[in-house]
């Protein structure tokens, strides 16, 4: 009795066999003819993936000096419970992230000193300004946001980030197609055409940022880089004179798994983007090993603005060093409804109420 082998078809991943209509592999289920020789090689193929070998020595940071430790103190909110760090002789102020009442917790103990600090290079009135220019065009925002003087709090604020290095080796395999669309009097044809194609290489990364403050939003953080590091200088702790520093609640271990994604993520589209001459392309496999590793600690300056609208709290960003700003808005139901009144002229009112009402659920 001999062993038969079983393929699955690598478009649906149907069991498929020879075909003696056709006199080649087919899939019964969707259709699609292989070529015998191809889909031995592609099962080959799969049997040598691996996974990924990505694992980071993160050994950084310094410690504090005597004369450091007193010229900083730990500040605590009591509401939110953040914890930031300023001088020795700042005035009583807001935490950033509620905007209650801050206290003096005491002094820095058993914390990583920052390898680096990217200065600010903007004030409180560019982040101002940021906020008019965000806000500029907004048909649909509501009026009292286009108020200046709705702006609950803008405070500066260093955000720790953890800074990776690596050299990524990757092999990384595609599925690619090729379309042909034909027609004749009777039918309409459609040709789809599946290749594997692969890329090996080593790209290098460097700085790859992760803030370390649960209090701030991910996605904030990563939409308002890139920082140009070229202006990073030694942490000194003159530069926190004036300003409050996050202090940092997210290790770098812990920030390893997302940055891992974001060197992949990096690596497939960038390899990728050199599989050209297809209708679509798309990662089937990939395994990537990771060298050199590499982490430092560094704050970034970042503007926060906080604003609030019916009992919500909405809270923008700027970078301190380019400008680029962020923020969620919300929209006017009043204003919306006016403007699908000015493009649907012969909407009925139900219809308008429904719209109005769906917003609403929203």
């Amino acid at each position: 009795m001999s062993d038969q082998i079983e393929y699955k078809c690598p478009n649906c991943g149907g069991a498929i066999a020879f075909d003696t209509a056709v006199q080649n592999v087919k899939c019964p289920f969707c259709d699609t003819e292989f070529e015998l020789e191809a889909l031995k090689k592609y099962d080959e193929d799969l049997k040598m993936t691996s996974p990924d070998n990505m694992n980071w020595d993160t050994a950084m940071g310094g410690e504090w000096n005597a004369d450091e430790r007193d010229a900083v103190r730990v500040y605590m909110c009591e509401s939110c419970g953040g914890e930031v760090v300023g001088d020795a002789v700042m005035a009583a102020s807001k935490c950033p992230f509620c905007d209650n009442p801050i206290i003096v917790k005491g002094m820095l103990a058993g914390e990583l000193k920052p390898d680096y600090v990217i200065p600010f290079k903007l004030d409180k009135k560019a982040a101002i300004e940021g906020m008019s220019k965000h806000l500029k065009g907004k048909k649909l925002l509501p009026k009292v946001f286009k108020s200046q003087n709705h702006i609950d709090e803008v405070r500066g604020i260093y955000v720790p980030f953890w800074l990776f290095d690596a050299d990524a080796n990757a092999h990384i395999r595609y599925k690619a197609t090729k379309i042909h669309t034909w027609s004749d009097s009777d039918y309409n044809y459609t040709q789809t055409k599946y290749f594997s194609v692969y890329r090996s290489g080593n790209l290098s990364f460097a700085r790859v940022p992760a803030d370390g403050s649960q209090k701030m939003d991910d996605e904030m953080m990563e939409s308002i880089e890139p920082y140009n590091f070229e202006e990073a200088v030694p942490f000194q702790t003159a530069y926190l004179a004036g300003y409050l520093a996050d202090k940092y609640d997210v290790s770098e271990e812990e920030n390893i798994d997302r940055v891992n994604k974001r060197i992949k993520s990096s690596t497939e589209k960038s390899f990728a983007s050199t599989v050209t001459g297809y209708s679509s392309v798309m990662t089937e496999d990939s395994n990537i090993s990771l060298s050199g590793t590499n982490a430092s600690y560094a704050l970034y300056p970042v503007w926060i603005l906080n604003t609030t609208w019916k009992g919500e709290k909405y809270t923008f960003a700027m970078n301190g060093q380019t400008g680029k700003f962020v923020g969620n808005l919300p929209l006017d139901k009043g204003s919306l409804i006016k403007w699908l009144l000015g493009v649907w002229g012969g909407v009925s009112a139900a219809a308008v109420a429904l719209i109005s009402l769906g917003w609403y659920l929203l």
